[in-house]
């Protein structure tokens, strides 16, 4: 169990989460809804506040979304609550008791929440500064490749990850030329099965994307001697001609604060399953932070998802408090790439089996991964259904019998059976 409700100078100094994140925000919000009184302060490096990113990549580039239909919460939201936003600012420093800005502002408190997100991975290669190479991470950072797309004819995608593909869909929508090269052998190789990554790599190919697998990047070429993105230089010694570029290698959460206060770190904050960090005054919640598995409470994981960047703040509003834990959570994700809907469930890492439902080439079908006979998850494209079934069994702390879930025909929700000794999730 958390510690008791902090009073004192906690009480009297405030709490300060650092990161105006979704995680960041939810953190803020749940604090107020579990009774909190005491002063909020919420910082965050950008000049607006808070917002949902997953867009960015999707509707936003595609045009569909300004910022102001992506923001969380109406400005006046934070005077009403009481909450102290902070824009524009960076916290360079932190110490107990005392942050301080790059400007040189103090910010002490008196409870800690470090929400500071994770950043793209960089590539370190030749080239890496001509302009029409980008990123996206941020509003701006997809305002930049928005006001480029509109006049590019040659894209180039590096990385075959969920940000990449989704944007890669976008430029094909447009009409542009698209190549995505990924390093691995298979795309999405971190988040799906090769099964899925099977699918996606013909999907894409299907709708006139150049897919490159297996094939590494060992630069940018400057156009015509100058200091815009010609071309991009592969390990084979050829290169792909390129007049836009987006890498989308990754990210690397954002740990330098926790390290100045010499909390555990492992390629994350390490937090345990109330979002406590190494020192238990401290909580981190988001894409910063590794945890126990969700769901069997083994290992560490990262997840990087609206779903866990919610609940893992609302545990730690818990846990600042001194309240209960929130129940756990069912993972689960989403990734829209086009007219592929693709909604996940679970986590299938360590699955022993998997049962398909649908037909993969009708592009309508769902994978469901067991262990030991056990439901972990389902990987379902297009199929809403199937998906919203596994994500209540895996709350319920159920299963769907492998044996009948594999007839597509038959409702997984009505196989869906209590197991013994299963404890449910949120």
């Amino acid at each position: 169990m958390p510690g008791k409700d902090g009073e004192g100078r906690a009480g009297r100094e405030g709490t300060l989460i650092v990161g105006a994140s979704q995680a960041g925000l939810q953190l803020a919000v749940s604090l107020r809804q579990l009774g909190d009184t005491g002063r909020i302060t919420l910082v965050g490096e950008e000049a607006h506040a808070p917002y949902q990113r997953p867009p960015l990549s999707k509707e936003f580039l595609a045009g569909a979304a300004e910022l102001d239909s992506l923001a969380f919460r109406a400005p006046s939201f934070y005077e009403d609550n009481g909450i102290d936003l902070v824009c524009g600012e960076r916290i360079t420093a932190v110490r107990r008791g005392l942050a301080t800005t790059a400007s040189g502002r103090p910010l002490p408190y008196g409870r800690l929440a470090l929400t500071t997100g994770a950043s793209p991975r960089r590539l370190r290669v030749p080239g890496a500064g001509l302009a029409g190479v980008h990123y996206l991470r941020d509003h701006e950072d997809a305002v930049g490749l928005r006001g480029e797309l509109a006049s590019a004819r040659r894209v180039v995608v590096v990385g075959g990850g969920f940000i990449g593909l989704e944007a890669a869909s976008v430029a094909r929508a447009a009409g542009l030329s698209v190549t995505v090269v990924e390093a691995a052998d298979r795309l999405l190789g971190r988040a799906v099965t090769p099964l899925v990554s099977e699918f996606y790599a013909r999907a894409h190919r299907r709708r006139g994307v150049e897919v490159l697998l297996s094939t590494g990047v060992t630069g940018f070429e400057p156009a015509d001697g100058g200091g815009r993105v010609g071309a991009v230089a592969l390990a084979d010694g050829s290169s792909l001609a390129a007049d836009l570029v987006l890498v989308g290698v990754g990210a690397v959460p954002r740990t330098e604060l926790a390290e100045q206060l010499g909390l555990a770190c492992e390629g994350g904050i390490v937090v345990d399953a109330y979002a406590r960090t190494s020192d238990p005054a401290v909580v981190a919640a988001g894409d910063c932070t590794v945890q126990p598995h969700p769901l069997t409470g083994e290992g560490l994981v990262r997840i990087e998802s609206v779903q866990n960047a919610v609940a893992q703040a609302q545990t730690a509003a818990a846990t600042l408090l001194g309240r209960p834990a929130p129940a756990g959570a069912v993972p689960w994700f989403w990734s829209f790439q086009g007219d592929l809907r693709l909604q996940i469930a679970g986590l299938s890492a360590g699955h022993d089996t998997y049962v398909v439902r649908g037909d993969v080439d009708d592009e309508h079908f769902s994978v469901l991964y067991y262990r030991d006979g056990r439901l972990l998850a389902v990987d379902a494209v297009n199929r809403p259904a199937d998906y919203m079934a596994v994500r209540k069994a895996l709350a319920q702390g159920a299963t769907v019998p492998a044996g009948a879930a594999a007839d597509g025909s038959v409702p997984l929700k009505s196989l869906i059976t209590r197991t013994e000794n299963a404890a449910p999730a949120a």
